[in-house]
């Protein structure tokens, strides 16, 4: 048993990482993309939209999938959603067509929607059968596949590789590791197991997740580290630059320190959480998040400037798989759960920062981290609500 629940950790961290890598491949080839179909910055935004409208769809739909087939098959369908959607995006560059790019991007969404969803149902029973924290990791798991992601896309750009073998030869080394690794996750999880319709009928009917104080409270956890995150990803080097007053290079590279914050976090996570219990890491976490964030905001120099970004990282790393562990304490309704979570983190990704950038062009982006600020101290103070439950507490709603 032992081994099989290592087999099916190492396929969750396998697939988290290919997520990450096929990502930060897009991400790291966009100026490129832009520059070959002639894009404004405006058309370029519209197009990117492509990638949190498939997203969202993916999210909406993610739970009533996996209901149907169980995650693991979701998850395997979404991942090769994702290098599929790769493989468009560098075809639309190649014949620079801006609509094949847009349908490029809606799919690789639409797999990271369904994705999300899928492997935190799976890594919640894994964590359930390991008897140990293990969601911090393997988000801590894509964190690394940014980066390697990162890493080989600047070998591409200085070799000089065209976009469309690139993002295609990540796309195959992704539909292989797929099929090498989807056998070692359990089939059935999160699939309804009724024995009649009636019974699957009233389950649906019992459960409103959107009702549960618990899972809102949860919710404005993840919400506001989640906003902590992708705030960082979106705005901080450019903030760095009219901050701080750095060029363009050490702007990008304090972000990776922030990048380096969050794997570090999230890999360590779990020794801590398993020691103390949520609610006093997670605690502590926000603390670290709002320190960070004001030394970013209401300091001037640049070395405790970025101070203040490893500390931000670290104390936002953990609240979003955190919370998704949370989510799924009771077994019965898990994956509407952790569906809902979902929805509300990748909204804080995807509607937070845009929200962000209107408030910065106003005050400017370091003042505008403020609301960051006040969204982090409101998610810890609701971090009891990730408090485990009792034993008495786990047992099946009647």
């Amino acid at each position: 048993m032992d081994i099989n629940i290592r087999q099916w950790r190492n396929a969750l961290f396998t697939i988290f990482a290919l997520s990450g890598i096929s990502f930060a491949s897009w991400i790291s080839r966009t100026p490129e993309v832009r520059d070959v179909l002639g894009a404004s910055t405006a058309t370029m935004g519209w197009i990117i939209f492509g990638l949190a409208l498939g997203s969202i769809v993916g999210l909406l739909s993610a739970s009533r999938f996996i209901a149907r087939t169980g995650s693991r098959y979701v998850a395997v369908f979404s991942t090769l959603l994702i290098v599929t959607g790769l493989s468009i995006i560098g075809l639309g560059s190649f014949i620079t067509l801006k609509e094949i790019v847009f349908i490029g991007l809606i799919v690789c969404g639409l797999g990271y929607g369904l994705a999300e969803v899928a492997i935190s149902v799976e890594g919640v029973s894994l964590e359930h059968a390991a008897n140990k924290t293990l969601l911090p990791a393997l988000h801590g798991s894509f964190s690394a596949g940014t980066l390697i992601g990162a890493g080989l896309g600047s070998l591409a750009i200085a070799m000089k590789l065209p976009i469309v073998i690139h993002l295609i030869l990540i796309s195959v080394l992704g539909f292989v590791t797929v099929l090498l690794v989807y056998r070692f996750i359990p089939e059935g999880t999160g699939k309804e197991k009724a024995d009649s319709k009636r019974e699957t009928t009233e389950s649906a009917s019992k459960i409103n997740v959107w009702k549960e104080p618990k899972t809102l409270l949860i919710g404005v956890i993840v919400l506001g580290m989640a906003f902590a995150e992708g705030s960082a990803n979106d705005w901080l080097p450019l903030a760095m630059v009219d901050g701080f007053h750095v060029d363009h290079v050490t702007g990008t590279i304090i972000y990776g320190v922030f990048l380096t914050a969050m794997l570090i976090g999230r890999v360590t996570a779990g020794v801590f959480l398993d020691k103390y219990g949520r609610v006093p890491v997670l605690r502590f976490a926000s603390v670290l998040a709002v320190i960070g964030i004001a030394l970013v905001i209401f300091n001037s120099n640049l070395t405790i400037g970025i101070l203040g970004v490893f500390i931000w990282g670290l104390g936002a790393s953990i609240g979003f798989p955190v919370g998704l562990s949370a989510a799924g304490d009771n077994l019965k309704g898990a994956v509407e759960r952790v569906g809902a979570v979902s929805i509300v983190g990748y909204s804080a990704f995807l509607i937070g920062p845009p929200i962000l950038g209107l408030i910065g062009d106003v005050v400017g982006l370091l003042n505008a981290f403020i609301v960051v600020l006040i969204t982090v101290i409101i998610a810890g103070f609701v971090s009891h609500a990730a408090r485990k439950p009792t034993i008495a507490e786990k047992r099946p709603l009647n």
